[in-house]
C-alpha cells in the first residue's frame, strides 16, 4: 500500500515545519531544553524508569517544536483569557516543580509538639533532606503536592488511592546511624478516627471496643485507612537499629547490653516544692513552655527538665525540694500489649528489634510482638493464632523471615514522648528523611511582634547527636 497523495503531503508539511522550528529556535531555548533534558535524563536513571523516556519528545516538542498547543492562550485575542491562563500555566508549573523536589530532594516540615524538646522546639520548621537516606518514590503518586492527607476547608483526601506503587527507595548518600533524629509517617497512622486523631485508633480500640468506634461515627468520626507515604509525619531520634537489643533503665537507653549517653538536651519529668508561688519570670528564666508549666497544688508543680536547668532549678532561693517524676506500671499502655506487664516508659525491655532476613520463631506467646509486622507492615493480612497454632497466608508457619528493616525511635522529652515504646517499631519503608537545618522558629507563647520568632535558632544544626 502506497501513502495517499494527502498523506504524503502532511507529512512533508510536518517534515518542513520540524526543519524550521529546529532552525528558527533561539539559542537560549535550546540551552533550556538541553539542561531539562538532561535532569529528566538523569532522574529516570536514578529511579530506575526507562520506560519514562518515552516523555523525552514531549519535552522537545514543548521547548522546539511546537507541535502540541501548549501555550494557545498567548494568542487568544480576549485579555481575560490570556492573564487567567498565565496565572494557571505559571501555578501549574510551580505544582510540578514543588512535587519533584518534595518528592526526591526535600521537603520542610513543622515540630508540632514537645517530644524533642529541647533539641527541637514546638515551631521550629526543618528542612528535611531526602537524599539522606534515599528518597521514597512515592506509594501514591497522585497527590497534591503541598498537603499531607486532607485538603483544606473541603476536608477530602489529598491524593488519590489509584494507582499505588510498591515500595522503592532510591540511593541516597547515608544509612541511618544510631542517634540520628528522623522523619517518618506514623506507623499506627494506617488507620484513623477523623474526629480523635490522637490517640491513635489501635488505642481508641483498646480503650473502647472497635464496635464503639464504629457505632458512633459523631463522637469518633468516620475510620479511614491511609496509605503509608499518606501517614501522619512524626520525628524522633533513632535509639535502636535493625537486629539491636534495646532496654531501657531508669531512663538510660542500652543497646545490645551497652549504656547509651542521653542526648544533650535529654528532659526528665520532675515534682518540686517552693516556699512562694512561681512567676512567670520564673519559668522564663527556666526556659520552660507555657504548656509544660502544671501546678499540682499551691507550691507544688511538675515540669520537664534538661539536666542544666534541674541544676539552675536547684540553685533558685525559694525551692525547698525536688524530685523525679514516679512512674505508676499500671496507668502504662506499652508496646507490646499484654507482654510487657511490669515495664515502664523509664524501665523498658529487653525488646529485639527486627532485620531484614532475619528469621524467627513464631508462637502463640510471642505472636502479639510481631502480629502487626506479619500482618500489616509486610503485607500477610491473612495471619493469625488459631488452637494453639500460628497461621501465615492461611497456612500453619513456626518460623517467620523479616523483609523489612525495622527502628526503634524516642523522643527526647523522654517523659512526655508517644514514641516506640507506645506504638512499637518504625518499618523502613515508613522513612521519610533526615532533618538538616531549621528554616525558622516561632515560640507559640508570644506573639511576632514581642519576640515570636525565634532568631538564634535559625540555620541552627536539626540533628544534634548524643
Amino acid at each position: 500500500m502506497t501513502d495517499t497523495p494527502r498523506s504524503s503531503s502532511e507529512a512533508k508539511g510536518f517534515k518542513a515545519r520540524a526543519i524550521k522550528a529546529i532552525k528558527t529556535t533561539r539559542a537560549t531555548r535550546w540551552v533550556r531544553f538541553g539542561i531539562v533534558a538532561a535532569l529528566f535524563i538523569f532522574w529516570v536513571a536514578w529511579v530506575g524508569c526507562w520506560w519514562a523516556l518515552i516523555f523525552l519528545p514531549l519535552l522537545f516538542d514543548i521547548y522546539i517544536t511546537g507541535f502540541i498547543p501548549f501555550t494557545w492562550w498567548k494568542k487568544s485575542p480576549n485579555p481575560m483569557v490570556r492573564m487567567i491562563m498565565s496565572w494557571v500555566d505559571a501555578i501549574v508549573y510551580a505544582l510540578i516543580l514543588v512535587y519533584f523536589i518534595f518528592t526526591f530532594i526535600g521537603q520542610n516540615y513543622q515540630i508540632p509538639s514537645a517530644s524533642l524538646e529541647k533539641t527541637l522546639l514546638t515551631g521550629d520548621y526543618l528542612w528535611v533532606s531526602k537524599v539522606s537516606y534515599g528518597p521514597r518514590v512515592p506509594i501514591t503518586p497522585i497527590h497534591f503536592p503541598l498537603v499531607q492527607n486532607t485538603m483544606p476547608i473541603t476536608g477530602t483526601k489529598s491524593y488519590s488511592e489509584w494507582p499505588t506503587w510498591d515500595y522503592h527507595r532510591l540511593k541516597g548518600t547515608s544509612q541511618i546511624e544510631a542517634g540520628d533524629i528522623v522523619v517518618f509517617n506514623f506507623p499506627a497512622g494506617d488507620t484513623v478516627a477523623t474526629k480523635i486523631p490522637n490517640p491513635d485508633y489501635y488505642s481508641l480500640v483498646r480503650m473502647h471496643g472497635r464496635d464503639v468506634i464504629l457505632a458512633n461515627p459523631s463522637i469518633f468520626g468516620e475510620v479511614v485507612y491511609r496509605p503509608v507515604d499518606r501517614r501522619e509525619n512524626y520525628v524522633k531520634r533513632a535509639v535502636g537499629l535493625p537486629g539491636d537489643t534495646l532496654s531501657i533503665v531508669d531512663g538510660y537507653v542500652y543497646i545490645n547490653s551497652e549504656r547509651q549517653a542521653w542526648p544533650a538536651d535529654a528532659q526528665f519529668n520532675y515534682i518540686f516544692q517552693t516556699s512562694s508561688p512561681m512567676t512567670s519570670a520564673d519559668w522564663d528564666r527556666l526556659e520552660v513552655a507555657k504548656i509544660d508549666r502544671t501546678a499540682i497544688s499551691p507550691n507544688l508543680y511538675l515540669t520537664p527538665l534538661t539536666d542544666a536547668r534541674l541544676a539552675q532549678l536547684k540553685q533558685m532561693p525559694k525551692v525547698v525540694a525536688v524530685e523525679r517524676m514516679p512512674v505508676d506500671p499500671e496507668r502504662e499502655d506499652l508496646f507490646p500489649y499484654d507482654l510487657s506487664e511490669g515495664w515502664t516508659h523509664n524501665d523498658y525491655g529487653p525488646l529485639w528489634i527486627p532485620s531484614r532476613g532475619a528469621t524467627v520463631d513464631i508462637t502463640p506467646d510471642n505472636w502479639q510482638l510481631y502480629e502487626r509486622i506479619i500482618r500489616n507492615y509486610e503485607g500477610h493480612p491473612d495471619s493469625y493464632v488459631r488452637d494453639g497454632q500460628v497461621y501465615i497466608d492461611g497456612r500453619p508457619a513456626d518460623t517467620y523471615t523479616f523483609a523489612m528493616d525495622y527502628y526503634f525511635m524516642m523522643g527526647d522529652n523522654r517523659d512526655n514522648s508517644l514514641d516506640s515504646r507506645f506504638w512499637g517499631f518504625v518499618p523502613e519503608d515508613h522513612i521519610v528523611g533526615k532533618p538538616i537545618r531549621v528554616l525558622i522558629s516561632f515560640d507559640p507563647d508570644k506573639s511576632i511582634l514581642s519576640g515570636g520568632i525565634r532568631w538564634n535558632r535559625i540555620f541552627k544544626d536539626a540533628n544534634p547527636g548524643f
